[in-house]
C-alpha cells in the first residue's frame, strides 16, 4: 500500500525564495513540495519551478493559488485569471492539487461564479481544486477582541460544498474550530492537508506540529492509507529562525512528527 506523501510548502522557508524550499525539502527527505505562488518571482515562473524540481528531484505535489491579500496582483488583478493560471501551472508541473482560498467578500463577481468555476476547471484539467478553511480577522481599527470574516460566504468551505477541500489545522486553531470535526464534515472530499500547529489564539501561527495545542497527532493517526489518498503538506512559519540551521532543524522536526504519526 502506498504511503501518504508528505510535502513541504515553499512558504515554510519565507523570506527565502522558492528554490530554497526545493533544496531543503530534498535535503531533509520530504516527498515533494507545494509551491506557494506569491511575490517571489521564482514561484510565478513555471519554467524556473520545473528546473528546480529536476535539479533537486523534488516533484511538485501541489500549487497554492495566489489568494492572499499581498498577491492580489500576481499574474493578474482578476482572481478568475489567477485561478486559471494556477491550474495551468499545476498541469504543466504534474501537480495533482491546486489549493485556493474562498473568495473575499468584496470579490462579488468572482464569488458569484466561484463554485461553478472550480467545478469547470476540475472537469477540464483533472486537477483537484481543494478549497481551504480560513479564519476571522480583526478589522482595521477594530477592538482587540473583534473579529469578522473576510470570506464569502464564510470561513468554512463546507458551508458551500465542494468536491475537494484543504484542511489547514493552523487556520482551524485561529478560528477556534475543532479540526477533527471539520475533517468529519469534509469527509472524503478532504484530499489535502496543511499541517501546522496553533495555540488557539485568534492568529494564524503555523507552528511546528507538536508545539501547540491542536490534535495534530490524533488527526494524522486517523489518516489511514487506503482511506485517505491525499497529501499532507507542512506549512510551518520559520521566518523568525535565527539561522539556516535553526530553520532546517524545525522543518526536520516537523517531518519527523508527520511520519511518526502517519505510521511511516
Amino acid at each position: 500500500m502506498a504511503l501518504i506523501p508528505v510535502g513541504l510548502s515553499t512558504a515554510s522557508v519565507w523570506p527565502l525564495r522558492a528554490g530554497a524550499g526545493f533544496e531543503l525539502a530534498a535535503d531533509l527527505g520530504y516527498d515533494g513540495v507545494e509551491v506557494m505562488v506569491w511575490v517571489d518571482p521564482v514561484s510565478q515562473d513555471v519554467a524556473d519551478l520545473r528546473r528546480w524540481s529536476r535539479h533537486t528531484g523534488m516533484p511538485v505535489l501541489s500549487v497554492h493559488s495566489p489568494s492572499l491579500l499581498i498577491t492580489q496582483r500576481v499574474w493578474s488583478p482578476d482572481p478568475v485569471i489567477r485561478l486559471r493560471r494556477s491550474v495551468d501551472a499545476a498541469v504543466e508541473l504534474g501537480a495533482r492539487t491546486v489549493v485556493v482560498h474562498p473568495p473575499f467578500r468584496w470579490q462579488r463577481r468572482y464569488g458569484d461564479l466561484f463554485a461553478e468555476l472550480v467545478a469547470e476547471l476540475e472537469d477540464a484539467s483533472g486537477v483537484d481544486i481543494a478549497v481551504e478553511n480560513m479564519f476571522k480577522v480583526r478589522p482595521p481599527g477594530g477592538k482587540r477582541d473583534s473579529r469578522i470574516s473576510a470570506f464569502r460566504p464564510s470561513i468554512d468551505p463546507t458551508d458551500v460544498g465542494y468536491r475537494h477541500y484543504t484542511l489547514d489545522i493552523s487556520h482551524a486553531a485561529a478560528a477556534q474550530m475543532d479540526a477533527l470535526a471539520l475533517a468529519d464534515r469534509m469527509g472524503a472530499g478532504m484530499t489535502h492537508v496543511h499541517l501546522a500547529d496553533g495555540t488557539g489564539i485568534p492568529k494564524d501561527e503555523h507552528l511546528v506540529p507538536g508545539r501547540g495545542e491542536q490534535p495534530c497527532a490524533e488527526f494524522l493517526e486517523r489518516l489511514a492509507p487506503g482511506e485517505f489518498d491525499g497529501q499532507v503538506v507542512l506549512e510551518v512559519n520559520t521566518r523568525r529562525a535565527p539561522s539556516a540551521a535553526h530553520r532546517a532543524k524545525a522543518l526536520a522536526e516537523a517531518l519527523l512528527f508527520a511520519r511518526f504519526h502517519l505510521g511511516q
